[in-house]
């Protein structure tokens, strides 16, 4: 199982020098062969453009503009809540001061 070349120990830690990882079409599924081919490792990483290499960070920049914008939504809705919260206090504290009047008034 720790023999060169296979997932455990491989050739070379170098990904420019590793073989690209697609299936082998001579070999049945599951083999592995003694060599490692490092023909071919540079083209197939040569696909990975710039766009490639920046999509996380569109998602990520995509993701918070999403959560800006519900949070823009949410703020008037919120501003209504906290403002009947303070009409209620306030109403509250008018019963306070009228049922204190009251008191004062009658005796």
């Amino acid at each position: 199982m720790n023999t060169p070349g296979t997932i455990d120990r491989p050739l070379t830690h170098d990904p420019m020098k590793q073989a690209p990882m697609k299936p082998s079409v001579s070999e049945p599924a599951g083999s592995a062969t003694e060599d490692v081919t490092t023909t071919g490792a540079h083209e197939s990483r040569q696909n990975r453009t710039r766009e490639m290499q920046l999509i996380p960070e569109a998602l990520a920049r995509a993701h918070m503009h999403d959560l800006l914008r519900d949070a823009e939504r949410q703020r008037p809705a919120a501003r209504l809540v906290r403002a009947r919260r303070m009409q209620r206090r306030a109403e509250r504290a008018s019963m306070r001061a009228r049922r204190a009047l009251a008191m004062a008034v009658m005796q």
